[in-house]
């Protein structure tokens, strides 16, 4: 069913979707897709919390691979399996991780964006050892919100995403964040020059 409704969400959108044309199309008796979901919010939350695993099954993927040497490819990892699955995954490109529904589809107390950045912190933290924490958080989640737009308006542009637009996405997020982070990292990790130092007499 959840795959039924995938391919119906890319051919008449979410306002389209009836749980009638998910039964004809899933071939099962209505009554079958009342048995498993009480309306259509909760068969898409469903494809939604199906699909957040997979693009984190395939971070952890990425993270597991000696290419990643940097942070900044852990990050970029992410982006381009975020624009993958735009190009790949059905369903994706309309209800990316669930905005279209409700904001807080993924968690009553967080926005969907908020939820993927503190996805993100996890396995950065854990592949990179950045020190994780609010600042962290708060700074992935800005350039998750950020991406997101770039990354819907390249596919806005451009069926299969304007390359262009993907380009500079990556260039403003990989700046933003070597600023937040790396210059964050660096003052945290800078020795206390002079502290404790005798004093000329």
């Amino acid at each position: 069913m959840l795959d039924a409704c995938a391919e119906l969400v890319d051919e008449v959108g979410y306002e389209g979707l009836t749980t009638t044309l998910l039964a004809e199309r899933a071939e099962v008796a209505i009554g079958s897709v009342y048995q498993f979901f009480p309306d259509k919010r909760a068969i898409v939350q469903a494809l939604t919390l199906r699909t957040m695993e997979s693009y984190l099954q395939r971070l952890d993927e990425r993270f597991a691979s000696d290419d990643l040497t940097h942070w900044w490819d852990g990050v970029d990892a992410g982006i381009d399996e975020y624009i993958t699955m735009h190009r790949t995954v059905p369903g994706f490109r309309t209800l990316h991780f669930g905005d279209v529904v409700d904001l807080h589809l993924l968690d009553e107390q967080r926005d969907n964006n908020g939820v993927i950045a503190d996805q993100l912190a996890r396995v950065l933290t854990e592949r990179f050892g950045l020190a994780d924490g609010p600042e962290l958080r708060f700074h992935l989640e800005i350039a998750v919100e950020a991406a997101d737009a770039l990354i819907k308006l390249a596919f806005r542009r451009q069926p299969d995403g304007d390359e262009r637009v993907l380009a500079e996405a990556k260039a403003l997020i990989r700046e933003y964040l070597h600023r937040q982070v790396d210059a964050r990292t660096a003052v945290e990790e800078e020795p206390a020059e002079f502290e404790d130092e005798p004093q000329p007499a």
